[in-house]
This record gives structure tokens, sequence and C-alpha cells, in this order.
């Protein structure tokens, strides 16, 4: 049989630059919380999520190298500071392997879909079974100690029934029918993810210096606040109990650990893939004012992010994609 040479395609590309970004970034937090991490069961799994990330970088720099790639910045060690104090207590470093193994899932999953050449889907098929056995770890560690809320129930379905009007949607004058179960599950889990960017931004403002990015860090907060009031005063009004966080609370600690720039790309990230999120959301909402609060709350991410991205180009940190030919130029030569 012979063998071709085939290159990456921009997919490939793309996805590994994309993870490289992602898994340095995981080190450095995940270094972080092992130095301060006591309770043996939690530092079990984030020591499997830190031997996970390495060994993707590795696969990674060994693609690179093959394809005669420059390899991309990405974050190391002068990005966190292991003297400094802890800013969450331990359950926190939990729920962030929950968090962003979920996340995780979500983005690895989309990037899997668009790989063609078989290294290649194999090192991201890879790559979302670590992710998913690192979601099921954190989840069933969660569950034993009484800090993960599960969804809302509801009652089991007794017969198969159509919709016969587009009252569905819209709702008669001053009245609305009451949330699908898929609507149920998009709410409970944007408030989760909300409450925890809360807690993620309440350690942060107290220690970052830089005042431009402590009153971004601050209005994200808002943002975040302003989800979980919404869909909490749904939920009250539909007699369901308003969803609150389990208590992780933030230390006292005013020293960073983290680098100014480790934390703006990390807001980056969680910018686009809550954007993402809230489009699922909205694609599956069938009732009016869920829809139109969904579009209000992603127009408004975006100028978020915008910000964001401004802030981060101003001052050197944001490194570029790689980038397509510009035939254009090369034609005006």
């Amino acid at each position: 049989m012979i063998k071709h040479n085939i290159g990456l395609t921009s997919a490939e590309i793309g996805g590994l630059w994309e993870a490289f970004f992602q898994e340095t970034m995981s080190v450095c937090l995940l270094k972080y919380f092992l130095h301060h991490i006591k309770d043996e069961e939690i530092k079990i799994v984030l020591t499997k999520a830190l031997d996970f990330s390495h060994l993707n970088i590795k696969k990674i720099k060994e693609i690179y190298s093959k394809e005669n790639i420059p390899l991309p910045d990405g974050f190391s060690e002068k990005d966190i500071d292991l003297s400094a104090p802890p800013l969450f207590n331990e359950p926190f470093a939990l729920s962030y392997v929950y968090i962003m193994s979920r996340m995780g899932m979500i983005n690895y999953a989309f990037i899997t879909a668009n790989i063609a050449r078989s290294d290649i889907l194999s090192f991201f098929t890879n790559a979302l079974a670590q992710v998913t056995e690192l979601y099921t770890d954190a989840t069933t560690m969660m569950l034993s100690k009484g800090i993960y809320d599960r969804p809302p129930k509801i009652s089991y379905p007794k017969k198969i029934e159509y919709i016969q009007k587009k009252s569905y949607i819209s709702g008669f004058i001053g009245q609305k029918r009451t949330l699908n179960a898929v609507e149920l599950t998009e709410i409970f889990f944007n408030i989760e993810r909300n409450y925890f960017s809360i807690l993620f931004c309440l350690g942060l403002i107290q220690v970052v210096k830089d005042k431009e990015i402590k009153n971004f860090i601050k209005d994200g907060k808002r943002i975040s606040e302003k989800q979980i009031n919404f869909f909490n005063e749904i939920l009250q009004k539909e007699d369901f109990l308003g969803i609150i966080s389990v208590s992780m609370e933030v230390t006292d600690s005013t020293i960073s650990p983290f680098s100014d720039k480790l934390v703006m790309s990390l807001f980056h990230f969680l910018n686009s893939i809550d954007i993402t999120l809230i489009g699922h959301a909205l694609s599956m909402s069938m009732r009016a004012d869920l829809s139109t609060f969904y579009s209000k709350v992603i127009g408004e991410i975006l100028l978020y992010a915008e910000s964001g991205f401004s802030i981060m180009v101003n001052r050197g940190w944001l490194e570029k994609p790689p980038q397509a030919t510009n035939r254009k130029n090369l034609e005006s030569r």
C-alpha cells in the first residue's frame, strides 16, 4: 500500500493550536491547586487531570515538530506563583475540574467532529475520552461529598403529546406555559456555570491589582449575577425552588497566584464557551421570554468579550491563531 503524506487541514491546525493553549493553561491552574490541596481524594482527581494535560502537551509538541510548525508560547511556570496563599477552599479545586471537564467535553467534541487525519483524530478522541473520565470522577466525588446539585425533577411523562397551538412559544396574553424538561436543563446548568464564575470573580477581584482588569472582572461578575437572578425568578414563579450554590468560600488572601495574562486568557476562553452554550440553549428553548433573554445575553457577552480582547491586544498577551495565506498580497507583488 502506498502511503501518502497527508498535510494538516485548517481544522486540524486550529484544533491543535486551541488544545495547546487550553492544556498549558490547565497545567498552571492544576499545579497551583495541587500545591495547596490536603484532601487526598480530591488530590487523586487533580493529579489525573494534570497527568492528562502533560500527556496531551507532549503529543501536540511531537505533532508540531513532525510537521515543522512553530510551537505557540502558551502558558508556563512564570504564569503562576506557588508561594501565594490559597485563594479558594479545597472543594473549589474539585469544582474547577468538574466545570472545565464539562466544557472540555463540549469543546473537544466540536473539534473532533472536524478532524479527518487518523493520527489527529486519534489524539482528539483520546482527549475527549480523558475529559469524560475526569467529568465522571469529579461528579462522583462531588456527589459523595454532598457538593453536587442535581437538576430539578419533573414528573415522568404518561403519554405522547403533540404541540397544538402556536401559543406554546409565545404564550397567551399575561400567561406562559410551564417549562419543559429541555428548558429546565439549560436553565439549571446556566445557573450552575454562572455561580462558578461569580466565585472565581470574587477571588480574583481581591487579588488583581490592575484597575482595568479588576473592573473587567467586576463587569463579568455582574453579567453572571444578572443571568442567575433572571432564571431563579422564572423558577420561583413556577413553584420550583431557586437554585443556590453550594458554599465554596474564597479565602482572605490578597496575593494573586496567577499572572494577569493567565487571568485574562481564562476569561477569553470562558467567554467563547459561554457564547456557544447560551447559543445552544437559545436553539433548544421554545418559550419567547427565554429566547429573548438568551439573545440579549449573547450580545452582552460579545461586547464584554470584545473589551477583554482589547485589553489583551493592547498588552501584547494575545497570540494570533494560525492564518491563511493572503493571496491578494501575493498577487500585488
